[in-house]
């Protein structure tokens, strides 16, 4: 039985899967399924949910695109590669951190985050519990090249967007005006609990400068719509979220 309270259907065949404040999206088109991220392991049962209801399974996944290799973004792809040979593709800055996701630079003690802002405990408590804690790295594919449109579902074209990771990228549906920011842009910050487009804090960012600097790329896509990788979907534009996310600045 399908569960559509776990449907987040946010524009014509893009949905959203939602858990623990980390977010993975689905794209549907004629070419196929695509799915941009792979979230926690414990994501799974949302990302079954959404393949249901489009009479999918998910050995019908084209690929996985990753926007970067962090543990809480790459928790399916080692099970959907290896049960269902799904393949995932990243930029090659990021491809040995999808392998070994926990080992990331990060330009802040992460220990002193939880004790600066406690409000992010119950956040960082449900990631765990989704599975943070024990994500599996995944070999995959070094192959997403900056302003090439991939030859995948979605008509998706990466915009290089470093600074969160050295090799960060979003992905621009172009003709739809549809960005996934990744977390290149959030509009929550697990680490604070924060709202509102910035970028992520410091505890999960190798260099906050190069993130502000960042998004002049992601305004020049004018995209209408901005998905990010944690947080409520933005849907005033990423002009009005790129100058948020400045004056929010660095944390």
């Amino acid at each position: 039985m399908i569960s559509l309270a776990r449907i987040d259907t946010v524009a014509d065949g893009v949905f959203r899967l939602a858990k623990a404040g980390v977010n993975c999206y689905v794209v549907a088109d004629n070419d196929g399924l695509v799915l941009i991220d792979g979230g926690l392991p414990r994501t799974w049962p949302r990302l079954m949910s959404v393949l249901a209801s489009l009479g999918a399974t998910p050995s019908d996944l084209s690929a996985v695109v990753l926007t970067h290799g962090h543990f809480d973004h790459v928790g399916m792809c080692d099970r959907l590669r290896w049960e269902h040979r799904v393949n995932t593709h990243v930029h090659p800055e990021d491809q040995p951190l999808a392998r070994h996701p926990y080992r990331y630079a990060h330009e802040s003690p992460r220990w002193s985050y939880p004790v600066r802002h406690p409000a992010a405990i119950p956040t960082l408590a449900r990631m765990a519990a989704a599975g943070a804690l024990w994500v599996k790295g995944v070999k995959a594919k070094k192959d997403v090249v900056p302003g090439v449109r991939l030859d995948l579902p979605g008509g998706l074209t990466p915009i290089f967007a470093p600074g969160h990771t050295n090799g960060h990228c979003a992905y621009l549906m172009e003709d739809r005006g549809i960005l996934f920011s990744g977390d290149a842009l959030v509009t929550y910050d697990p680490y604070t609990a924060e709202r509102g487009p910035r970028i992520v804090a410091g505890a999960a960012t190798a260099n906050s400068g190069d993130a502000l600097t960042a998004l002049d790329a992601l305004e020049s896509t004018r995209a209408r719509l901005v998905l990010p990788g944690h947080g409520e979907v933005f849907r005033d534009g990423i002009g009005a979220a790129a100058r948020q996310a400045r004056a929010a600045g660095r944390s």
